[in-house]
Order: C-alpha cells, then sequence, then structure tokens
C-alpha cells in the first residue's frame, strides 16, 4: 500500500512538471524515462502542446493579445454609457445653481434632515438585529437555513414597489398585524415609522450579507485558542472574533445605509410623500421633478450623488484594509 500511494505521488508530481514545461520551456523538469531531474530539452510536440494549452493560438500567440483592442472598446463603451448620466447631471445641475431659492432650501433641507434621521434610526436597527441573525447563521445550526437564507437575501431582488405593497398588507390600517394595532390607536402606515420600517426592510440583507461572510471565515482555532486560555465566551467574541470581522461588519454597514439612504419605492407605497414627515430626498426628488420644478430636482439629485460617492468611497477604505468589497 504504501509503495502504491508513492508511485501515485511520484506520478502527479511528473504530470505537475510537465504542466509546468508546456508554459516554460527552461524549467527543471524530472525526466519520466531515466528520473533525472533538470532541464527539460525542448520536445518536438511541444508546439502541439500549446495548442492544446487554453489561452494560446496556434502562432504560438496568446489570444488575449489579437483581442485586447475588441476588449479595450467594449469596456470603454460601457464605461462612457456610465459616466454619460452623471456628467449630464453635474452638468445641468451647474447651469441652474442660480435657481437656488428659499423654497429649494428649505425643501433640501426638511428632506435631508428625515432622510438622515431615519436612514441613521434604520443603521441603528439594522446593526442591533442583524448581527445576531448573521453569526447564527455562519456559526449556529440552524434548521432550515437554506430557506431563513432566501428570506434574509430576498428584499435585495425583489422589485420595490412589491415590497411597499406588501409591507402595507401586514402593517397597514387593514394590514394582518396592523389591523390589530389599529384597533389600539396605533397607526403606521403613512408616518415617519413607517419610512424606517420600509428602509429596514430593503437594507437588512446587504448588512447580514457581509456580516454572515465575516464571520463564517474566522478561524475556530483562534476561539478555541483564548477559550482554552481561560476566556469567557463573551470576551472571546469581544477580543478575538469581533475584531476579525469588524471590517467586514463596517462595509455591510455602510452598504446598508447608503441603500436605506437611497430607498424610493417601498417607501411612497407604504409611506406617501408628505413633506416634513414622510419625504425622504428621493421623493423630494421625484414630487419636485412631478410639479414641473427640474431645477430643484436637480440640485437635490447632485447631493444625494455626492453623499453616494462618499459612501462608494468609504466601502472601498475598508474593503482594502480588510481584503473585500475592494
Amino acid at each position: 500500500m504504501r509503495v502504491t500511494v508513492e508511485i501515485r505521488s511520484w506520478s502527479a508530481a511528473i504530470e505537475e512538471e510537465r504542466t509546468i514545461a508546456a508554459f516554460r520551456p527552461d524549467a527543471l523538469t524530472t525526466d519520466a524515462r531515466t528520473g533525472r531531474y533538470g532541464r527539460s530539452p525542448a520536445p518536438a510536440d511541444r508546439p502541439r502542446q500549446r495548442e492544446r494549452t487554453a489561452g494560446w493560438t496556434g502562432s504560438g500567440r496568446q489570444t488575449s493579445v489579437s483581442l485586447a483592442p475588441a476588449l479595450w472598446l467594449a469596456a470603454g463603451a460601457l464605461v462612457l454609457f456610465l459616466v454619460a448620466p452623471m456628467f449630464a447631471l453635474i452638468w445641468r445641475a451647474a447651469e441652474d445653481a442660480d435657481a437656488l431659492d428659499r423654497r429649494t432650501t428649505e425643501t433640501l433641507r426638511q428632506a435631508l434632515r428625515l432622510s438622515f434621521t431615519t436612514s441613521l434610526t434604520t443603521l441603528a436597527i439594522v446593526l442591533v438585529l442583524g448581527t445576531p441573525l448573521a453569526y447564527v447563521l455562519a456559526r449556529g445550526r440552524v434548521p432550515a437555513r437554506q430557506l431563513i437564507e432566501t428570506i434574509v437575501d430576498l428584499p435585495m431582488v425583489l422589485p420595490p414597489a412589491v415590497a411597499g405593497i406588501a409591507l402595507l398588507m401586514a402593517f397597514g390600517r387593514r394590514g394582518l398585524v396592523g389591523g390589530q394595532l389599529d384597533a389600539f390607536g396605533i397607526t403606521v402606515g403613512f408616518t415617519t415609522a413607517a419610512v424606517v420600517m420600509a428602509q429596514v426592510f430593503v437594507a437588512v440583507p446587504y448588512y447580514v450579507r457581509a456580516a454572515r461572510a465575516g464571520f463564517a471565515r474566522v478561524e475556530r482555532e483562534l476561539e478555541d485558542a483564548a477559550a482554552d486560555l481561560g476566556a469567557r465566551p463573551g470576551a472571546v467574541f469581544r477580543t478575538v472574533t469581533l475584531p476579525l470581522v469588524l471590517p467586514n461588519l463596517a462595509a455591510g454597514a455602510v452598504l446598508a445605509w447608503a441603500r436605506a439612504l437611497g430607498e424610493f419605492g417601498a417607501t411612497i407605497m407604504f409611506a406617501g410623500n408628505i413633506a416634513g414627515r414622510t419625504q425622504t430626498m428621493p421623493l423630494a426628488i421625484y414630487g419636485r421633478y412631478e410639479a414641473g420644478d427640474l431645477d430643484t430636482a436637480l440640485i437635490l439629485s447632485v447631493v444625494l450623488l455626492a453623499a453616494a460617492m462618499m459612501v462608494l468611497l468609504a466601502v472601498r477604505a475598508v474593503g482594502g484594509r480588510s481584503g473585500d468589497f475592494a
């Protein structure tokens, strides 16, 4: 048995060296017939070997060289397509900068204040409730894990209008839960609380997915070593697990906050578009555009664009330190 294992290992090593020799003619390899180790002679069938190797053409050149112009053209066209709307938005808003009057300033102030208040509240809820859920999904033996993960990820692909209708059917005055609350004089729909609930519904997956991936990558041996040294479970989590997973938590939190800040469809269906109470920045843009006030809509849009850029830069900075989300 031992001889058989050694022969198989030796054969595998020879095959690996042959693969290396196909790309590096001067590589040190082992001759299968003599067993000698040294520089392999250039076999006569090496060009044919190159033809069979992925990424090589009959002339011995890599296919990426001949496809490079086409690849650059396709990539450049897509980048220009993405840049053009953002550039046009900034350019048009700069032209209409003199339209910033008192009414526009008041609309911007109210929408910004409500957006930041509700999105930060949403972030706090997502952190408090999403972290335990991510930890349980990553570490615990959860019955129907696939089903729970599908339910958690569903708001990412669910159309926002469908999410809004679903929230309304559950927590509206005639909803499954909202009807019971209305009997006690508690109204949820078309209030600021409804804005927060809509934002939580759509933002949770972004944080839970990032946190779950971070917890799953923490090596159990490190935690076991700390426990063997006498650390309690809470101390192990604070001193070992949390520092390792913190970059993932931070990146997920930023993405969840950005998703909450830009939420529109579920909010307008479940909370309405009431100035000063449920009108966040995206809803204010929609309202000003529908009212024919394009100048105010442009200014609000540029503010949200700047906020989105800052969020992405923050995610890249966090991802650069953690090696993820970069």
